[in-house]
């Protein structure tokens, strides 16, 4: 609409966020903001953050301080603070960066309007921020991307030791059964051919069915699965612990759940399990694995891993690469252990020194990297469905995503976004496939 106010959103972190962050504009387009992709023109710019990784506040402020010159030269612009590091530090960042308006937590960006125009900190974790949010949708941009996120679950129970999602996203909470669908059923509706259900602990979900029990994941995939038009079905992110038999048994009999799964493992030592608190065991954890592939074959297993956690020693790092041996992960994430402030695990007296961090984080992503490599090649020559999603980086070039999550490079005009086509895999780099259009 002509006239109409701009809103820039940069988001760090997890596809979560990337899901918050498309709900605030749905928000903020009620209120006449179309979005941006230039902060230069933006009369809201919003920060959506992750508290995750180590440094990430520092990261936020040095974003703010290059902000800070377009709030001298527009007065009338407002800058605000969304996600964890908004949940863990809203104060602080209001005291410490003056050009800042507003901060906000995960569970309350339904209140974004009013925080626009009156600034301040709000980081209350007691409402239910999706069916206030909803009542914005109609005024959402329409979708057209094949494949969307879509938010089942938030929060975590589980309070490993070295985490702060159960501080700064609250509590584990699942939308009702109803309401998931419903959403389903309206991006299927605007052209969305794979969803992916989202949740901190997502294999948790237990949301409310229409008789008032609880309905589980593996439930609600088999209803997802019913909708016309979504032909493809993920889910991220796990927990070994609540990876029930009925969820394995989804992988094997609906054909729309894809066959890829990240379920991190963290460590594959069961002292620093205990000390993470993870609750589960590396033997168990391997166990489980084969009751998954058994169910699917084909299944690429993605994971998380943490090293240098406080106290480990070079022979429980050892076990680790050894777990990974014997898993063979399609590809993984690592990281060097970080402190959290307030977590347990900030407290240990007993820190790993960061040159050995380094040195067993680069031993660990070798051998990720041989795996992912192994699995990449072993797809060339054979066929399979793609997703067509958007133009690659040559001219006449598309890129979808295989069953496995791979990005698939293929010569194809953008006529071709949004449909499965059958592709001939023809070479393969560390993190995509080349492939052709089957005849």
């Amino acid at each position: 609409m002509a006239g109409s106010r701009k809103l820039f959103v940069r988001t760090y972190g997890c596809q979560m966020n990337v899901y918050d962050s498309e709900r605030m504009a749905g928000v903020m387009a009620a209120e006449g903001y179309e979005t941006t992709d230039r902060p230069e023109d933006a009369d809201l710019i919003l920060l959506n953050t992750c508290h995750i990784r180590e440094k990430a506040a520092e990261k936020v402020y040095s974003e703010l301080g290059r902000l800070k010159p377009l709030k001298a030269a527009n007065p009338d612009l407002r800058i605000g603070v969304a996600g964890c590091v908004a949940q863990a530090e809203g104060e602080e960042i209001l005291r410490r960066q003056p050009a800042v308006d507003f901060a906000v937590g995960p569970q309350a960006y339904h209140k974004l309007p009013a925080l626009v125009r009156e600034g301040g900190v709000e980081t209350d974790l007691a409402e239910d921020k999706f069916a206030a949010m909803a009542r914005a949708k109609a005024a959402a941009p329409r979708r057209r991307a094949p494949a969307a996120f879509l938010t089942v679950q938030e929060g975590c129970d589980k309070f490993c030791a070295f985490c702060v999602v159960p501080y700064t996203r609250g509590a584990e909470v699942s939308r009702p059964a109803a309401r998931v669908l419903e959403e389903a059923k309206a991006l299927a509706a605007q052209g969305v051919r794979e969803v992916t259900l989202l949740g901190q602990n997502v294999n948790a979900y237990h949301g409310e069915g229409p008789d008032g029990s609880d309905r589980s994941l593996a439930r609600l995939i088999r209803a997802v699965a019913e909708i016309e038009g979504l032909d493809r079905i993920r889910y991220t992110t796990s927990h070994p612990n609540d990876m029930s038999d009925d969820l394995i048994a989804a992988h094997g009999d609906v054909p729309e759940l894809m066959p890829y799964l990240h379920l991190p493992v963290q460590s594959g030592s069961d002292r620093v399990l205990k000390a993470m608190n993870r609750r589960h065991t590396a033997e168990s954890y391997l166990r489980l694995i084969e009751r998954i592939r058994a169910a699917r074959p084909d299944i690429a297993m993605s994971g998380d891993f943490i090293v240098g956690f406080p106290g480990e020693t070079e022979a429980e790092f050892e076990e680790t690469l050894a777990l990974v041996r014997e898993v063979r992960y399609a590809s993984a994430f690592s990281f060097k252990y970080s402190a959290r402030p307030g977590t347990p695990a900030a407290r240990a007296d007993d820190p790993v020194p960061e040159d050995v961090a380094a040195d067993r984080l680069a031993r660990l992503q070798a051998l990720l990297g041989e795996q992912q490599r192994a699995f990449q090649e072993s797809l060339v020559g054979r066929r399979c469905e793609v997703l067509v999603e958007k133009p690659g980086r040559e001219p006449g070039q598309m890129v979808g995503r295989s069953p496995w999550l791979s990005p698939v490079f293929l010569e194809a005009g953008p006529e071709r976004a949004g449909e499965i086509v059958e592709v001939a895999l023809i070479g393969a780099a560390p993190n995509s496939l080349a492939g052709r259009l089957a005849a």
